[in-house]
């Protein structure tokens, strides 16, 4: 399938766009669940004119649904999405760019969707699903998996789904809460995914960012210490991957430890951990959660992350080598080959 796609862009250029443009309109339709003509031209950067030619014909091939309130994707076009997801990866080139990074950083896996996430929210819709994808084909029966915080893996957790109810997977919290948004703290996702598959959950309330006195206080409680060694015992780690001075300054981190990091070259924030380009860590926070062994020791660990500004980010953290498979997008992706003149 990919030759013939291949072939079909050098005889074909003018068809195959016309692919990549439906294909489009039918995967923002079906994020954005129902939604107007006018919405979603300018969600596509589209003029009305050509998007009203488009819809018209995908709906007489029974694929979209019209109504006075919106347009829904039909049945018939959520399932031609799924069948069409493998080949379309050669359609928008993203197949190489998953080879080059996986051999790169040496991963089992990785997913790569169209677009930059940072600029379309229908693009870090699309990267939540695939990234809840991902965690699915990654879990078995009886499974703890802890998960950090995030707004893309709060859209993962959104698009988690199970046809049998999961009630030997256990989620928990990789770490504490950073006191912001509980929309996208990581005991809500941990809760969101427990329920959304029928798994059980457990919670860790506490900071995220204990001073040294504060840690050993909190790990002589039976109940922290409890949940503590559960989170530390997580087979699979799914986890997001932020800006190293970005999360520093929401983790409240000291100016002078933050100019340090800038020194030593820290580029990424996860679990915790902040690394530079080539994957060592220059500084960590006391956390109750995970630490750097239980991170290395879990038999999969998922990062999932997007978005042009991130893809040093994301970078370094794949080169600190304990990551198994990655979830990104093409803008990522492509500042990540370029970053390593891959």
């Amino acid at each position: 399938m990919r030759n013939s796609i291949e072939l079909q862009k050098r005889l074909m250029p003018d068809v195959m766009e016309i692919m990549k443009k439906r294909y489009t309109i039918l995967q923002q339709v079906r994020h954005s669940n129902l939604i107007g003509r006018r919405a979603l031209a300018a969600s596509l950067s589209m003029s009305e004119r050509v998007l009203r030619a488009e819809t018209d014909f995908l709906k007489s091939q029974g694929l979209l649904e019209i109504h006075t309130s919106g347009m829904q994707i039909s049945e018939a076009g959520i399932r031609l999405l799924e069948e069409l997801e493998p080949e379309l990866k050669g359609l928008f080139d993203l197949s190489e760019l998953e080879d080059k990074l996986r051999r790169y950083f040496n991963l089992k896996q990785v997913w790569v969707v169209a677009g930059d996430s940072e600029t379309s929210l229908h693009t870090k819709k699309e990267l939540g699903r695939v990234a809840s994808e991902a965690l699915k084909k990654a879990m078995s029966g009886n499974d703890i998996i802890a998960v950090t915080g995030g707004t893309t893996l709060a859209l993962a957790a959104d698009q988690l789904h199970s046809q049998v109810p999961l009630r030997g997977v256990k989620f928990v919290p990789a770490r504490g809460g950073l006191g912001e948004s509980v929309d996208y703290q990581a005991n809500t996702i941990v809760s969101t995914m427990a329920k959304r598959v029928g798994a059980q959950y457990r919670l860790l309330h506490v900071p995220d960012h204990l001073g040294e006195e504060a840690y050993q206080s909190l790990m002589q409680e039976p109940n922290i210490r409890e949940i503590v060694e559960v989170i530390r015992s997580a087979r699979i780690v799914f986890h997001g991957i932020g800006d190293a001075m970005v999360m520093a300054r929401r983790r409240k981190v000291r100016e002078e430890m933050i100019t340090a990091m800038k020194e030593e070259g820290a580029l990424a924030e996860a679990f915790g951990f902040y690394f530079n380009k080539e994957g060592s860590v220059v500084h960590r926070t006391q956390t109750a959660g995970l630490r750097l062994e239980d991170i290395q020791d879990a038999e999969v660990v998922i990062g999932v992350a997007g978005g042009r500004s991130k893809g040093e980010a994301i970078g370094a953290v794949m080169s600190f080598g304990h990551n198994d498979i990655l979830v990104t997008d093409e803008a990522a992706a492509k500042e990540m080959i370029a970053n390593y003149q891959l």
